[in-house]
């Protein structure tokens, strides 16, 4: 290897650094590993659920009846038909009423849960295990303990057994529509059932909250509890309160597994997914109007969200 000098001293002569060679295999293009690791779940949803929703839309505007091959063009006749059956209508307007009074309950609950747990000093993982728990157990196993052990009509059943105690007679809690009991029993399954998700997201929330802000609250003369609440806490859950309850209001238009469980075969309190359950799969197998069903109810889900959305001031930034 040749030497250069420089003031008597040698130094050996710079060397042309090589191009880096390159990489090769699996690891040699992003690209090819960006469609190795998501095509698998690609593929799923295309055939699970954009194929479906699409085929749906597509017998909406035929008549399908005991065939999921379109046999006669009808146009909208068959939105027509489900806009006019008094059950299916009736169980929108049902539902939005539902919806009205489950989501605020939830939200209230959850948040309540996340402030409790998140001012614990001692097993704080405990608790948020124990509220977390209920999320993780099935709808129709829910459903069934509610149905037979919770609120059994017979005089075994624990809530029947609380109330026997007070001198009360036994309530049929859900074989009798008037007075409408069966409520009491889906909304509290619900509320068991879903507040400990919730209550994780206020919970994630809370403690990104920066601790200076409360510093300079009690500076100011805040008082803590309900003064810190309303103009700290509450605003700065603003975006999590939001999604929380846009995604409280959608789930309670997908109700089906508690009240297919909960109901059996009653025409009463039947959700949407039941009306086209029974339109879809009952005796008539109409698929035309089941799927026309479905195209509405997904349409009202999407304009009571956006709306929802837009009166939340969902995206909006925190300046505006």
């Amino acid at each position: 290897m040749s030497t250069t000098t420089t003031r008597g001293v040698a130094r050996p002569a710079s060397v042309k650094a090589s191009p880096a060679r390159p990489r090769r295999g699996l690891r040699g293009s992003s690209t090819f590993n960006f469609w190795l690791f998501t095509s698998p779940f690609l593929i799923g949803l295309t055939v699970f659920v954009y194929v479906p929703i699409g085929w749906s839309l597509w017998l909406s505007f035929f008549e399908a009846r005991f065939t999921v091959t379109p046999s006669k063009f009808v146009g909208f006749d068959n939105y027509w038909q489900m806009l006019q059956d008094s059950k299916f209508t009736g169980s929108l307007v049902t539902f939005t009423v539902f919806a009205v009074f489950i989501v605020p309950a939830t939200w209230a609950l959850s948040l309540g849960l996340a402030l409790l747990v998140n001012r614990l000093r001692f097993m704080k993982a405990f608790f948020r295990s124990v509220f977390f728990l209920p999320t993780a157990c099935s709808y129709v196993a829910a459903a069934l303990i509610w149905k037979m052990s919770m609120f059994s009509g017979v005089r075994f059943g624990l809530m029947n057994t609380i109330l026997g105690w007070f001198g009360v007679e036994n309530i049929a809690w859900l074989a009798n529509p008037d007075p409408p009991w069966y409520w009491l029993v889906i909304v509290t399954l619900r509320l068991w059932l879903q507040a400990g998700f919730y209550m994780i997201l206020f919970l994630a929330a809370l403690q990104n909250i920066p601790p200076e802000l409360y510093e300079a609250a009690a500076i100011d003369g805040a008082k803590p509890g309900w003064q810190t609440f309303r103009y700290i806490t509450l605003p700065q859950l603003r975006a999590t309160s939001t999604a929380v309850i846009l995604l409280l209001v959608i789930a309670a238009y997908q109700a089906f597994d508690e009240f297919f469980n909960l109901l059996a075969k009653t025409t009463w309190g039947r959700p949407p997914l039941v009306e086209l359950y029974y339109t879809a799969l009952g005796e008539s197998q109409d698929y035309g109007e089941g799927s026309a069903g479905a195209v509405i109810l997904t349409l009202l889900i999407l304009i009571v969200t956006l709306a929802q959305g837009k009166f939340l001031g969902f995206g909006r930034g925190d300046d505006k």
